[in-house]
């Protein structure tokens, strides 16, 4: 049996931000070493690139191997001001004594082909100033010049295919919300739109920029039926929703609960679909679901593959070629597939790792890094399969100490696949969660009686109040990073419309901060950490295409009324286990501000579908359902 998704889980939670003044960019310096070893000629490329805040800086580093194969690598620098200090690194060993930086190559990223690259990094603190080191050293030899000739002896000839290696993310603690607001705003508009449709219709199975524009959605039959069998459900269940692959078994036989057919029925059915509906193109959406070490800081949806059990290898040769193998199908190739790529996968690796071993794992192994370069290669290499990477949302990556190194970690993946940045066709955020679209009587900018909306409880320091503007802010990151400018978001609308009657109507009229923003929020949840089958949510807007400049579409990816997870422990064969965070009566806990859940009672198991909510989320629909 199949365990399924659910919204956000812990690792959704909010992450406070450190203080952060302006997020400065460093720049970057290359360095090239050379030396001549008993059999190999060493020669390498380190590229430091950083961006600082006020007292605090995340850096990234690549070193990339110019000449014979390393098996083993130790990089070296000095710090040019003695209050720099590495507090946290990834992908190597790393120490400091004094000024002098050591860090050393992991089992998984020590062996460097010619050509390969490898990338690592770390969050660190300075105090009077914050100057960029300069002093690179591989293996003890300085950064001095080209590329050198390998030796005329060597034993044997050093593999000539580079073989880039993953990188992985920082941990991050929450710090307690700083004493004055940075400066820093977010940017309200992408640097640049994106072309959103074109002239005139391409030719089937052509990879489009947009592959929602002028086209008609996947219906999916297991959801719309359940979804019709509910009183009034017949007035949403023909809107596409997502296929969830959250397992392997589930590629063959479908998801959980009232979840029965297969990749390839799902398929196969899109053709049928596609050919009832004339010339319009059809896309489907596909989550791709099912990590070793699954989801590491939850309980209601770990999955079937584990890290020490071999896991990655199952996860490349048992899930990912077989659907890989099923969309390369030729009958398949006028579908516009779209690939939602492992939530919450890579997030947990920048706020996650200090507090769940399974996340530990997921990072010192680098196994969500490999395993979701893995996915992008595979799926890229289809011509009319897309892939969006999940990105969480605004209330898990909005301060800076995430926002920062999550761009960096995403940029570190991207150019690690075989097609760079191209390999990823955009970003989705609030996957399977409650996080507004938008927020339409306050923004991020709002002051109430001299007080930034900032400083309240509820926003938290966080640079972004809503989806949409968080989604606009990654974006210009992405871009200005190096990825292409034809980047598109998503943002899955599938719960979080919050209408009802305790949507407000206007904003509030409080002089004091906490209660403006509590009383002018549409988000109407208990917390902005809590994430399962929230009470009071109503389904959101509708599935659009190009709503916003720089938006792809607006997404159903979670089906309304399958549930995140029990209320309670319940004894099950498909390996899912109770978060207390599903639990109603549940406090909470650091994650959440201690609040209460917010969880509906009555829930079952995740996947399964849930009357109750579904009932609900078409009562508080926003907009209402006609």
């Amino acid at each position: 049996m199949r365990s399924t998704p659910r919204p956000g889980a812990v690792s959704s939670t909010v992450r406070r931000g450190l203080v952060a003044a302006a997020v400065l960019a460093i720049g970057s310096t290359a360095a090239v070493a050379t030396a001549t070893s008993a059999n190999a000629a060493v020669s390498c490329k380190v590229t430091y690139d950083a961006s600082e805040w006020q007292g605090g800086m995340s850096a990234n580093i690549t070193i990339q191997n110019l000449g014979d194969a390393l098996s083993n690598w130790t990089l070296t620098f000095t710090f040019p001001n003695s209050g720099q200090k590495v507090a946290q690194g990834w992908s190597a060993n790393w120490s400091q004594s004094g000024s002098n930086v050591t860090a050393t190559a992991l089992d998984w990223n020590k062996s460097l082909a010619t050509g390969a690259s490898t990338n690592i990094g770390f969050n660190g603190t300075w105090t009077s100033s914050n100057p960029k080191p300069t002093d690179f050293k591989v293996n003890g030899v300085s950064c001095n010049g080209t590329p050198q000739s390998p030796s005329p002896s060597p034993s044997q000839s050093p593999s000539r295919t580079p073989s880039p290696s993953p990188s992985q993310s920082p941990s991050q603690s929450p710090s307690p919300s700083p004493s004055q607001s940075p400066s820093r705003t977010p940017s309200p508009s992408p640097s640049q739109s994106p072309s959103q449709s074109p002239s005139q219709s391409p030719p089937p199975g052509t990879h489009v920029d947009n592959p929602y524009v002028g086209a008609t959605g996947y219906v999916n039959p297991d959801w719309s039926r359940s979804a019709a069998n509910e009183p009034g459900g017949s007035r949403v269940s023909n809107i596409s929703t997502a296929v969830w692959l959250d397992q392997i078994g589930a590629i063959s036989s479908g998801s959980a609960g009232n979840n029965s057919m297969g990749l390839r029925e799902h398929l196969d059915e899109a053709v049928r679909q596609d050919a009832a509906n004339g010339s319009a193109p059809l896309t489907i959406q596909v989550v791709i679901y099912d990590l070793p070490n699954r989801d590491c800081s939850a309980l209601s949806s770990n999955g079937e593959l584990k890290i020490a059990q071999n896991g990655l290898a199952r996860y490349k040769s048992e899930y990912i070629d077989v659907i890989a193998g099923i969309m390369a199908d030729s009958k398949y190739s006028n579908l516009r597939i779209v690939t939602i790529v492992e939530p919450d996968s890579l997030p947990n690796l920048i706020t996650n790792v200090s507090n769940f071993q399974a996340c530990q794992e997921a990072q010192s192994s680098g196994a969500y890094v490999q395993g979701v370069q893995y996915a992008l290669n595979k799926l890229h290499a289809i011509r009319n399969v897309y892939t969006y990477v999940d990105a969480a949302h605004h209330a898990w990556l909005g301060w800076d100490s995430n926002f920062g190194p999550m761009v960096n970690l995403f940029y570190q993946v991207a150019t690690g696949t075989t097609a760079g940045t191209s390999s990823i066709d955009g970003f989705i955020l609030n996957t399977a969660n409650f996080s507004a679209t938008v927020e339409p009587y306050f923004n991020i900018n709002t002051t109430v009686n001299g007080q930034s909306v900032r400083q309240s409880k509820w926003v938290d320091w966080n640079y972004y109040v809503d989806e949409q503007s968080f989604a606009v802010g990654l974006r210009n990151a992405l871009v200005a990073k190096g990825f292409p400018n034809t980047l598109g978001m998503l943002i899955d609308t599938s719960r979080n419309g919050w209408g009802g009657s305790a949507r407000p109507t206007g904003p509030s009229t409080s002089t004091n901060v906490d209660t403006f923003v509590n009383q002018s929020r549409v988000d109407r949840r208990i917390h902005a950490g809590n994430w399962c089958n929230q009470s009071g949510a109503g389904m959101g807007e509708r599935p659009k295409a190009a709503p916003a400049a720089g938006l792809d579409a607006y997404v159903w990816i979670k089906p309304p009324g399958e549930s995140d997870g029990s209320s309670s422990a319940i004894n099950n064969n498909e390996g899912k286990g109770f978060d207390r965070m599903c639990d109603p009566t549940y406090t909470g806990n650091s994650l959440n501000g201690n609040s209460m859940s917010g969880a509906l009672g009555g829930a079952p198991v995740s996947g399964h579908w849930f009357s109750a909510q579904f009932q609900q989320l078409m009562q508080n629909a926003y907009p209402p359902l006609s």
